[in-house]
């Protein structure tokens, strides 16, 4: 397991702090990474993130009982790291943010046991949050407020949504639309596989075809005309494409260059005709496929063209990390929003319907049906 690093943009004694300002601790342990982080007022104080895909690469994808016990040998050091990063000690902390699904119902477990045992010993509230809107909220660590209404694109490893968010804390999320089978990162891991690409899929294939053209393959665009995504036909056309080269070299580059053209093609048409369907003059991309250089680059491209304006985290926010957590729950203690209840426990396929996640809540700010 590698010891990931935060991004410092506070102190303990740093701009932002106002009356009755509360740092809050984020804790992110959905999948392969243990994230901690800290905000306060919107602004970054600190985070840190390790982890545990050198462990998995050698079985092409997440296991789930090492990712468990990754997030078991990481979770103290990684809230350490954060907090020394921030200058602040764990005293400081008013409010703790755990993300509580989805994910891998056992990493998600090791999270949210941390999270109570640190909010119980500081007398603090403890506030379950959705791993998605933690991606959404990423970009206002360094954009700032997000726009009312704005849209927005989620691509990650297992997520691929098209989504109308007004304000994040109070209001209902509306999905125009969701991924039917494979997301865009998951096309990207098992494509990468068939090219004998390593793992993780999503960054090899995108250094690959910086040697490729991305016109040498007539890959699919699925689902045009809707919001909807569905890369599964894409990842067999790909797959079909490289048998169909069985004994001669097979042009890896020009494959993962068209791969990621038909991909950022999709990801970008998509979007940019939901802004223009619903009057929305900012798009933002989130999640981890919004570090991949195309859909950046066509991103802008096309709004650019369309006068919308674009927002993407830095890189080190799009991957899962505490930092975008923390800053759903400074959102939600700044909004009033309720804590969790002392039995919150996680949902592993929380459906995204508001930022908070309160399982078995009875609607309105914070609950998820």
């Amino acid at each position: 397991m590698e010891s990931g690093t935060g991004t410092r943009s506070g102190s303990a004694s740093g701009a932002g702090a106002g009356a009755g300002s509360v740092v809050v601790l984020g804790i992110e342990s959905s999948c392969d990474e243990t994230g901690a982080g800290l905000v306060r007022d919107g602004r970054l104080l600190g985070h840190a993130v390790a982890s545990s895909m050198d462990e998995h690469a050698r079985f092409g994808g997440v296991v789930p009982e090492i990712a468990s016990r990754a997030h078991l040998q990481s979770l103290r050091p990684v809230v350490r790291e954060a907090l020394d990063r921030a200058g602040l000690a764990l005293s400081d902390v008013g409010a703790v943010a755990v993300t509580t699904g989805p994910g891998l119902a056992g990493a998600l477990q090791v999270g949210l046991a941390g999270a109570k045992g640190i909010a119980y010993g500081l007398g603090v509230p403890l506030y379950g949050v959705h791993h998605l809107a933690g991606h959404v909220a990423a970009d206002t660590l360094e954009h700032g407020p997000l726009p009312d209404p704005c849209m927005v694109l989620i691509v990650s490893g297992g997520h691929t949504s098209l989504l109308l968010v007004r304000d994040l804390a109070r209001d209902p999320i509306l999905h125009l639309g969701d991924t039917l089978d494979d997301a865009a990162g998951e096309c990207f891991d098992k494509v990468a596989r068939v090219f004998g690409l390593p793992y993780p899929g999503g960054p090899a294939v995108d250094r690959a075809a910086r040697e490729g053209d991305p016109r040498a393959v007539a890959f699919p665009r699925p689902l045009p005309g809707t919001y909807d995504f569905s890369f599964s036909g894409l990842k067999t056309a790909a797959a079909r494409w490289a048998e169909g080269h069985a004994g001669r070299v097979l042009p890896v580059a020009d494959g993962a260059a068209s791969l990621q053209e038909a991909v950022a093609d999709v990801l970008t048409r998509k979007a940019v005709a939901a802004c223009r369907a619903y009057g929305v003059g900012t798009l933002v991309v989130v999640g981890g496929v919004a570090a991949n250089t195309r859909v950046r680059s066509l991103a802008e491209e096309r709004c650019r063209a369309a006068g919308i304006t674009l927002r993407v985290p830095p890189l080190g926010l799009c991957t899962d990390n505490g930092a975008m957590i923390a800053a759903v729950g400074d959102l939600l203690v700044r909004a009033g929003a309720a804590p969790a209840p002392l039995d919150v426990s996680v949902d592993p396929s929380a459906p995204l319907e508001y930022a908070a996640l309160h399982p078995g809540g009875g609607g309105g700010l914070g609950a998820a049906a």
